[in-house]
């Protein structure tokens, strides 16, 4: 008698299982970090196809859904890198001392005396939660695709800094004025359109 999918082990689920299995959270995760929809499931297909074509290499230390996660995450990555290559001009230039007064230099936070003005969200309703999300993707489309990317990765999938600097291509001294140019956009733009 053949074995229940909630029976099956991990080596037996296998590719056929993947796409009910695994095509929203995939899809949802790169929909998230890149904002277009049909991108996102062309990143998914390519994630699946990825996945078959190294079947026999997935070691099984980690899950199927980990394993194809970290496929999409380098897809996503790759395109974080084409956008931001196409973006690029020249070195960026420190931003002058009284820009600097807003973060710390050692660890990126704002300094005492210096965060951002209250959102009125301390207490959020869902349909403040939507408002809110609603503008910050819109402040968030702004961006340079360098600038985003590099806000994604920190902020979002919480990659350590030379990571980023070494996937998108980029020094320590631009990740760091990228960053701190992000936060001041962010900060101005949810202050103009949110309080």
């Amino acid at each position: 008698m053949p074995k229940t999918t909630e029976t099956t082990d991990i080596k037996e689920a296998g590719p056929n299982l993947w796409v009910g299995m695994y095509a929203d959270y995939l899809d949802s995760y790169a929909y998230m970090r890149i904002n277009d929809t049909e991108l996102a499931k062309d990143l998914v297909q390519e994630t699946f196809l990825a996945g078959l074509e190294g079947w026999d290499k997935f070691s099984r230390q980690s899950s199927e859904k980990t394993w194809l996660t970290g496929i999409l995450k380098n897809k996503i990555y790759d395109v974080y890198r084409k956008k931001s290559r196409g973006a690029k001009s020249e070195p960026l230039a420190a931003e002058p001392v009284e820009q600097d007064d807003f973060f710390e230099s050692d660890s990126g936070h704002w300094k005492q005396g210096r965060y951002p003005e209250a959102f009125g969200i301390e207490e959020p309703s869902n349909l403040e939660d939507k408002e809110f999300d609603g503008i910050l993707k819109s402040c968030m489309a702004k961006l340079p695709p360098l600038w985003s990317s590099v806000f994604k990765m920190k902020h979002i999938d919480e990659e350590p800094s030379e990571e980023i600097c070494s996937r998108l291509a980029i020094t320590a001294s631009n990740f760091w004025v990228i960053s701190h140019r992000v936060k001041v956009s962010l900060r101005d733009c949810l202050q103009k359109n949110w309080i």
